[in-house]
């Protein structure tokens, strides 16, 4: 591997030049009112626990009305023996893989915290141990992938029931029995990282957000330059469909990190990697430069590709999060 992207120094000051829609909160308020408006979250939400072999936590399935009240999955994993309500964290997966099977991840849960997975519809099938989360919608043309699923229309574009799951998913957590309702952290890798970005953004319920080598911001910078998937499904589409880019790139701008990123003022922790050709460093500090919160910080991993930290992230996180949530 080698570096990828900017010298650390240029990084550091990089601005992307992201239109930010003038009805772009217009937009996602429009969005989220037409899902809430189909019924209750919580009431509606089925957590059903499941028979596992771990003695330390107890393990739910959750499943909760998303977008247009598509019924979304996800795990609940609480530590046994707690008393008194938790502070979660809410987790996002990263591209086409699902929430797994269960207890696949259960650092959260054994540091205290109730951990919430979710699926992402549609993916579940390109890595890890797979999702159960289908999305009803077609898609107009298409690259194979979902980057360009419905990309020529803002309202029909793929993300924009992704992010609407995440939120309402936040109105869920909110009301679990047994979750502190003001001590809530969103968080995820990759895509999960830019879901999480924009859940942080859309939803009044997270405290602090902490993506780890986030995907899904500064989409012109990243179609022009990233050599890797799935930012190429983008340039497929754009070399078959000629003389769509503005429409593409307009639609896109209401799904980017960096115009999410402008209307975050909770504590962050970012992380990036600069060797990562998957998600270049430079649009990861677009979306980080692009915050508005005094409380921020971002962890940069000079030798690793799009793996991040891992583990020594997931510590940092563990380290960080805690005086963040009271």
């Amino acid at each position: 591997m080698a570096l990828t992207d900017l010298p650390l120094d240029q990084l550091r000051e990089y601005r992307a030049n992201v239109p930010d829609p003038a009805d772009f909160d217009a937009f996602w308020e429009r969005t989220l009112a037409e899902s809430r408006a189909l019924g209750d979250d919580a009431a509606s939400a089925t957590a059903v626990e499941v028979a596992s072999p771990f003695q330390a936590v107890r393990i739910e399935d959750l499943t909760f009305p998303g977008f247009g009240g598509d019924p979304i999955r996800a795990w609940i994993v609480r530590p046994t023996g707690a008393t008194g309500d938790l502070p979660a964290i809410v987790e996002y997966v990263g591209y086409n893989g699902g929430r797994g099977m269960i207890g696949e991840r259960l650092f959260w849960a054994a540091a205290g915290y109730v951990h919430v997975i979710m699926d992402t519809r549609g993916q579940g099938s390109g890595w890890g141990s797979g999702g159960h989360t289908s999305d009803p919608h077609g898609s107009g043309p298409a690259v194979a992938g979902f980057m360009t699923r419905g990309i020529l229309d803002r309202d029909d574009y793929y993300y924009r029931r992704v992010y609407t799951d995440a939120v309402r998913l936040l109105d869920v957590v909110a009301a679990l029995p047994g979750v502190d309702r003001d001590r809530i952290a969103v968080t995820g890798g990759s895509q999960g990282g830019g879901i999480a970005v924009a859940a942080a953004a859309l939803s009044d319920v997270p405290r602090a957000v902490m993506p780890d080598v986030p995907f899904l911001a500064d989409f012109r910078r990243s179609t022009e330059l990233t050599p890797r998937e799935p930012f190429t499904e983008l340039v497929r589409f754009l070399a078959v469909h000629r003389g769509t880019d503005e429409q593409v790139f307009e639609t896109l701008s209401y799904f980017d990190g960096v115009n999410f990123a402008r209307r975050i003022s909770m504590p962050a922790l970012y992380s990036v990697a600069l060797m990562d050709d998957v998600v270049l460093p430079s649009t990861v500090f677009a979306s980080y430069n692009a915050l508005r919160s005094d409380d921020r910080e971002l962890v940069v991993y000079a030798f690793n590709g799009h793996e991040g930290g891992q583990t020594a992230q997931w510590l940092k996180q563990a380290e960080w999060v805690p005086s963040r949530l009271g």
